[in-house]
């Protein structure tokens, strides 16, 4: 568990410290115009709000990251690191070490993605759009 505690760890330094590197305040002020003039021309204002939406996105991301990590390190400490938090079984091995911060197994994470977390409930539990 110590090697699984210092990996998780590491990761979310590394996640933390990007995070940190990806501040905003760069490409917000990528959309100030100089002085009283507007962008050159509309593909420079173009330019410039994708590479604001994309400085988004990735924080976004790196966002979600730290907090998989931190909620790792948390069922880590709760003895319950390695089980999939919907149906309880182990999480194959290969699976958290090209993921440490999975929190589900397979099987449940395809479910997931194909009918949706709440979808699958109500799957499980047989509920129809019939009823």
């Amino acid at each position: 568990m110590d090697a699984i505690r210092k990996r998780l760890e590491q990761e979310l330094r590394l996640a933390t410290a990007r995070l940190r590197q990806s501040g905003m305040a760069d490409a917000l002020e990528e959309l100030r115009p100089v002085g009283d003039t507007a962008f050159a021309d509309e593909v420079d204002g173009i330019q410039a709000n994708e590479s604001l939406e994309i400085g988004f996105a990735t924080r976004e991301l790196l966002v979600e990251r730290v907090n998989k990590l931190s909620s790792a390190l948390d069922r880590l400490d709760a003895d319950e690191y390695g089980t999939c938090t919907e149906c309880g079984e182990a999480i194959a091995p290969a699976r958290l070490r090209v993921m440490p911060e999975v929190e589900t197994c397979v099987r449940c994470q395809d479910r997931i993605e194909r009918y949706g977390r709440y979808e699958t409930a109500e799957v499980e539990v047989g509920v129809t759009d019939e009823e």
